[in-house]
């Protein structure tokens, strides 16, 4: 069996379902430098990775537009798009029952902290979280392994072959094989079956009920 003592978890398409939020967002700043995107599933890219690196690799924007970019889409998000968003079905009875088997779980997310911080408020999620760590606002961390980093540095008592990476996309796949530790992918959210043949994780599961059994079961069903 194994010991999966320190859980780490990924927040937009992993924990809630933030498409119309983020979307949106990125229609509203694309639209103050005259692109009109209303296809909203085109948008969902941006799920995901660091925002600057999305709007370069998408909408080939050099560092400075992408900076503008992102600023444009922060005044709408924090106003509109941050509860535009809902929690996947699952999702609490999962952190319930982790944190009752005595798991420590941290939320590592590429959205910036502050922003991160006021959904798990406003869902009620925040209890269940023995640390919280998200990217800062000036981009100096950014990117998941930045930020799965920081967490590893601020608990220095983790053990890495008892530490998992629950997420949605081929950047939680690079973060958690970049620091060393297991990488769990839901495939409810928002990673595309291409990205797993290039970035395979190490378990996928279809919903948190299944998820959450393998972990207390120490990687074995019932």
């Amino acid at each position: 069996m194994k010991n999966y003592e320190h859980i780490f978890f990924d927040l937009d398409g992993t924990l809630t379902d933030s498409k119309n939020g983020i979307t949106k967002s990125v229609s509203y700043a694309l639209g103050t430098i005259g692109i009109i995107e209303n296809d909203l599933d085109k948008l969902e890219c941006f799920i995901g990775p660091p925002l600057y690196d999305a709007f370069m690799l998408y909408y080939q924007m050099n560092e400075e537009q992408a900076h503008q970019l992102v600023q444009a889409y922060r005044i709408y998000y924090k106003k509109y798009g941050i509860f535009d968003n809902i929690v996947y079905p699952g999702v609490r009875e999962m952190l319930i029952k982790m944190k009752k088997a005595g798991k420590k779980i941290y939320l590592t997310t590429s959205k910036p902290l502050l922003f991160a911080n006021m959904i798990l408020e406003h869902f009620g999620l925040k209890e269940y979280f023995t640390g919280i760590y998200g990217a800062t606002m000036d981009g100096k961390i950014s990117d998941k392994e930045g930020v799965l980093r920081l967490a590893l540095s601020n608990n220095m008592s983790i053990v890495l072959k008892d530490t998992v990476l629950i997420g949605d996309r081929m950047h939680d796949v690079e973060g958690a094989r970049a620091v060393g530790i297991e990488i769990f992918i839901v495939d409810y959210g928002y990673g595309t079956e291409e990205e797993f043949v290039i970035y395979p994780p190490d378990q996928r599961f279809q919903s948190c009920a299944s998820l959450t059994d393998f972990i207390l079961l120490g990687g074995n069903y019932a």
